[in-house]
């Protein structure tokens, strides 16, 4: 499966870069740089997808006690803090010759930071074993009081007075025929990738969990 996966992705994201670089025309006001709108947006949406992910499973901890959820909300997560910190760092790279400056503390940027430090603070509690036995249900209910901040990312743009772009809001993002085609290619094309990533990762813990459970059995 995680084979498949991948390779689904590794062509798809080769496509993506015909539609990126050959398809989509180059943005009239912004030029080159608006390309990175194609990566950016992608690694945002997907981000989101990882923590709710991590609030489902999490969920499913919580009324099915089974381990392989925990694993799953920790596979999301990693994932999450990944391509949400990557969708931070390509923002500032696109913000800096748009809006001349690396950051400013807009609505939308502030409220991803925050979540990203959320998340950040639930893998270190992850890694420092919180919970002893009762740990996957301890990082459960973290993983669903974490997720408060996500709407609030998706929303801040709509609701409050944001300079960030909205692409797919009641007012459009203007975006030509050929751009959003680039722009829906993009987010197939890294969902595959987040797919296989995903399902390797929470293989690897199922795996790390497995060799510990006979570690633990052969030192009683």
């Amino acid at each position: 499966m995680t084979a498949v996966l991948a390779a689904l992705a590794a062509a798809a994201l080769t496509i993506a870069q015909w539609f990126i670089w050959m398809h989509a025309p180059v943005e009239e006001t912004m030029g080159v740089v608006q390309k990175i709108f194609y990566i950016h947006l992608p690694l945002a949406w997907w981000a989101m997808m990882s923590f709710f992910t991590v609030f489902l499973a999490s969920l499913m901890v919580l009324i099915k006690k089974d381990n392989r959820w925990d694993r799953l909300a920790g596979a999301a997560c990693e994932l999450g803090v990944l391509f949400s910190g990557l969708a931070l760092v390509t923002g500032s790279l696109w913000g800096k010759p748009i809006w001349n400056v690396w950051w400013t503390w807009d609505p939308r940027l502030t409220t991803t930071l925050i979540m990203w430090f959320v998340y950040a603070a639930y893998l270190i509690l992850r890694q420092s074993g919180v919970g002893g036995e009762r740990g996957p249900v301890v990082r459960a209910a973290l993983g669903v009081v974490a997720f408060l901040d996500v709407p609030l990312v998706f929303y801040s743009a709509r609701k409050w007075r944001s300079i960030h772009p909205t692409v797919f809001g009641s007012q459009g993002g203007g975006l030509e025929p050929e751009m959003l085609a680039a722009v829906l290619v993009s987010i197939a094309a890294v969902g595959l990738f987040w797919a296989a990533l995903l399902s390797l990762r929470a293989r690897q813990l199922g795996q790390s969990a497995a060799i510990r459970n006979i570690f633990l059995h052969q030192t009683r």
